[in-house]
């Protein structure tokens, strides 16, 4: 049994005492101060070494602990984390090895020493949550497109971050700051994008301008004509279902977490500088969760599809009914018209016939329907 918490200074030094004494039966006194023998012997040895202050309590910490994380580790990871505040114990740990160093302690002991330094604020730790995506089998089958949620800067005008991510290693291709979202400025850094990393298969983007329309969704712009024309296909998340694009979604919560919260840009070349020193750490130095705690970089490879600086030709098949869009936005076929894109003035369609649906026709631009006319339906 323990000793009574009551007094427990003044119990062992009465056991002492009584046990000093010449002919004392110590056993029986253990059993009446209700501790065992063991201990019993071992507080008369320590007052016969140390007199009655020998008697308090030790601690029960080891002299040694060899598994113990050394000061130099804990402060390699306290830096890692003030450089970086919103990595946890699993990005810090995998940088570490990354790092090269042969001595990294676990994630979670990671996550202790961040606690034990005041570094981990308890509410941010209960928010985080798990994402579980679905992801292309190679780099570059797709790309996900979007612009953040623009903030100010300092000299009153804003910052619209335009971002694209390749779905299958979560490479960051373009982080650009925009002063505004129109085609001619989202143009202009793609064709910079395509060059260095060549063309994606597919993007998908949400049906918001300039890639999309958002009162007409799935309906034709300048710039989707664009990426069409250069052989990409475009597709549009499903409208109010923004986790369609769930990859970027996650990825302007890291890009706020890590560059713009709690931080005030004075002007747009400002914003581009820190957006352009994070950018690397982002794809070659920080641990991706979702990649088994890899880096983007080591699963990019950019595309073999170059970027042509000349616009293809459009051809159709031989069997398509082909005519160029009026300036009315309009296309007349078998005595009816039909309203199209003004996007697509002057340019080419395919009106291609349905097997399988007798007076149904798809609508073509190069490779990519954009509609469907049937002619057994009233105008």
């Amino acid at each position: 049994m323990p000793w009574n918490p009551r007094d427990t200074m003044n119990l062992r030094l009465e056991f002492v005492q009584l046990a000093s004494q010449e002919g004392a039966n110590r056993r029986e006194l253990c059993r009446r101060f209700g501790i065992s023998p063991k201990t019993g012997y071992k507080w008369l040895d320590r007052h016969a070494q140390g007199g009655a202050t020998a008697l308090t309590d030790h601690s029960r910490r080891p002299r040694q602990s060899p598994a113990r994380t050394t000061a130099s580790v804990e402060q390699r990871v306290v830096e890692l984390r003030r450089a970086h505040p919103a990595w946890g114990g699993r990005k810090i740990s995998r940088r570490l090895c990354d790092l090269g160093h042969t001595d990294v302690p676990a994630p979670s002991t990671v996550t202790d020493i961040l606690h034990r330094h005041g570094l981990i604020d308890p509410a941010a730790s209960d928010a985080a949550t798990a994402w579980q995506r679905f992801e292309h089998a190679q780099p570059n089958d797709l790309w996900q497109m979007d612009f953040k949620g623009w903030f100010d800067l300092q000299d009153g005008r804003h910052c619209s971050p335009l971002t694209m991510l390749d779905d299958h290693s979560r490479y960051n291709v373009t982080l650009d700051a925009c002063i505004c979202t129109d085609t001619r400025i989202v143009q202009h850094h793609l064709e910079r994008t395509f060059r260095r990393y060549g063309l994606p298969l597919r993007i998908n983007a949400d049906n918001g301008s300039p890639w999309g329309s958002p009162s007409q969704p799935g309906q034709l712009t300048e710039l989707a004509i664009w990426l069409i024309r250069l052989g990409v296909r475009l597709s549009h998340s499903r409208v109010a279902h923004p986790q369609t694009n769930g990859k970027e979604e996650r990825f302007h919560r890291t890009l706020k977490a890590e560059v713009i919260a709690g931080r005030h840009f004075r002007d747009l070349p400002s914003a581009q500088q820190a957006f352009d020193e994070w950018r690397p750490v982002y794809n070659h130095q920080r641990p991706h969760q979702a990649l088994d705690m890899a880096t983007p970089g080591t699963r990019y490879r950019p595309s073999p599809r170059a970027y042509p600086e000349i616009l293809p030709p459009i051809e159709y098949g031989a069997n398509d009914h082909v005519q160029c869009v009026k300036w009315n936005d309009e296309l007349r076929f078998r005595n009816r018209r039909f309203k199209v894109s003004n996007a697509l003035q002057n340019l080419p369609v395919a009106i291609r016939e349905r097997v399988d649906e007798e007076s149904c026709y798809d609508l073509f631009f190069a490779h990519h329907r954009f509609g469907t006319i049937n002619l057994n339906q009233q105008e």
